[in-house]
């Protein structure tokens, strides 16, 4: 599975210099943060419908949208899809009450 989150990490950081008439993802770089942020706030709502209609392949089709565009954000922000891999591995084994406790100061 990471093979294909760095696969995607290295074409998302490279469309960075890509024109934006050529790549969606550099289109979306050039509108800047706030265009990012609708997309990922527009896939996750078709997500949570998809999910309600309770079909399993739009579901998984919008989910990948929504990873997706959550990629693109991780690298808007010069984040790699590795510290979230670190983040749930910290995580891992941890109770969610625990972890969410942990939080809250």
């Amino acid at each position: 599975m990471s093979d294909v989150l760095n696969q995607l990490a290295e074409v998302l950081e490279a469309r960075k210099g890509a024109d934006p008439a050529s790549s969606y993802v550099a289109k979306l770089y050039g509108k800047g943060l706030d265009a990012i942020l609708k997309k990922v706030g527009e896939e996750a709502t078709e997500t949570v419908m998809a999910a309600k209609d309770g079909d399993p392949d739009k579901l998984v089709y919008e989910i990948a949208d929504l990873w997706f565009h959550s990629l693109v954000l991780l690298a808007q922000q010069g984040l790699h899809p590795n510290a979230v891999l670190a983040e749930l591995d910290r995580r891992f084994g941890q109770s969610g009450i625990a972890e969410k406790a942990s939080r809250s100061g």
